[in-house]
């Protein structure tokens, strides 16, 4: 693990030579090295300092590689301008933050990382966000992420207090209702569950498309991290706050699903696109069974590469027409085929076609809830079916109709744009293939 920290410090004095492709090249580097020479299992391993990596972690690690590569190439802009070596160093203090916050094997620690990561993304937010209401949008994400810590915090000094150790595996505790929902209500507002979902659409349309990215690819992940680490400590699969938690994550699926249909913004559909999809998550994690933990896992690596991708793509129809609306953005299949594609291959994706991991994911939780009840069925099958139908609006709404009469240009794709696009697709299409890694975990 430290020579994974040793290489992540190591990209802060690279963003002083003012390349990103240095910063992109470097960051590859490391992630197919670290890949090719870290060993998963199903127990901690590489451990160092009180850092370590399983499978779940280091697949959220890799994901936070992935996305930061994808991050840096999307905000072609910026790295360009004056602001350029501020946005590099505040993207690397993001990743350290998220590393830190997936490898630790210390609660306290991981509370201490989980908020820090909270500074760079207001900072990205306040800083190259699109509207003066990104002020607003980033006071929503700082009060409403702060509300859930107080108790968390709370709960992490009665449980050392307690048990005398921070330590995942050395934690043990009977139930307690209270402080099981002051463990997990953080998480829920992180994810964010139903309810306490608002600032995720505000955040979404106000940031910039490297804040969009890290916000849907990896910070809401982290939330369901934290529910998977903590839930460990209270394995009662019949409590009530279970049984609460679940019942309002179905009726917000087919909630959020209805007011997706009813969106005019691009970014604002995704978003609320991501609340169901997190829906679903919360609903495999609570379920406490094998397959509704893996399918949640799956589910979010899955959505955290379609997400992003749908953002990006977002992104760059806005930087030609200059709108996110439904209205200005009609007709685009007539003037870039070959972007029309990719849209279609990530609503396909994001509606859990085959060979997606979506589907994979979806197919497990779906399993997991039917074997909890079998009442969950009429939910899911809505919630899955309205998840077809916005995908479906996303799609043909931007690509088929008549062409906006004032728009007076619009240039085509590069190659960057088409790397972007593909490095979002193969992973999230040709994992489905050697799935079998995520199989040793639990």
């Amino acid at each position: 693990m430290m020579k994974l920290f040793l290489m992540i410090f190591f990209l802060i004095p690279l963003c002083f030579l003012g390349s990103w492709v240095v910063l992109v090249n470097s960051v590859f580097f490391f992630f197919f090295f670290f890949f090719n020479f870290s060993f998963f299992s199903h127990y901690f391993c590489s451990l160092s300092y009180g850092f370590m990596l399983d499978v779940l972690s280091g697949s959220l690690i890799f994901l936070s590689l992935w996305i930061f590569v994808l991050m840096i190439l999307s905000s072609y802009k910026i790295s360009f301008s004056d602001s350029s070596l501020s946005f590099m160093l505040v993207l690397c203090f993001l990743l350290i933050f998220l590393v830190l916050s997936f490898s630790t094997s210390n609660l306290f620690l991981f509370y201490v990382f989980f908020e820090s990561s909270l500074i760079p993304t207001l900072m990205l937010i306040f800083g190259w966000g699109y509207q003066p209401e990104r002020l607003s949008s980033g006071f929503y994400l700082l009060f409403y992420t702060l509300f859930g810590s107080l108790p968390l915090l709370f709960s992490i000094f009665y449980i050392y207090s307690v048990c005398f150790t921070l330590y995942y595996d050395l934690i043990n505790l009977n139930y307690n209702f209270y402080l099981n929902f002051g463990l997990i209500l953080a998480f829920l507002i992180k994810m964010p569950m139903v309810f306490f979902h608002f600032w995720l659409p505000k955040a979404h349309v106000e940031a910039p498309v490297s804040g969009s990215m890290i916000l849907a690819g990896i910070l809401l992940k982290l939330g369901g991290y934290g529910l998977m680490r903590v839930l460990k400590f209270f394995e009662m699969s019949n409590s009530l706050i279970n049984l609460l938690i679940i019942c309002l994550s179905l009726y917000g699926m087919l909630v959020v699903g209805f007011i997706c249909m009813f969106q005019v913004d691009m970014k604002s559909l995704i978003a609320y696109s991501s609340v169901s999809h997190m829906s679903l998550v919360i609903c495999g994690i609570f379920s406490l069974n094998y397959m509704g933990m893996l399918g949640s896992l799956i589910l979010m690596i899955g959505h955290g590469l379609c997400s992003s991708g749908l953002f990006c793509l977002a992104n760059m129809i806005y930087e030609r027409s200059n709108s996110r609306s439904f209205y200005f953005n009609k007709g685009l299949i007539t003037l870039v085929p070959s972007l029309s594609f990719f849209l279609f291959l990530l609503c396909s994706n994001n509606m859990s076609s085959p060979m997606s991991l979506n589907l994979l994911g979806e197919i497990l939780i779906i399993n997991s809830m039917m074997s909890w009840s079998v009442y969950t069925f009429f939910f899911l099958f809505m919630g899955t079916f309205l998840s077809c139908c916005y995908s479906i609006y996303l799609y043909s709404n931007t690509q088929h109709g008549s062409l906006y009469s004032g728009l007076k240009s619009f240039f085509t794709i590069n190659v960057r744009e088409y790397l972007i696009l593909f490095f979002h697709l193969f992973p999230l299409n040709f994992l489905f293939l050697s799935v079998d890694i995520f199989l040793i975990w639990l």
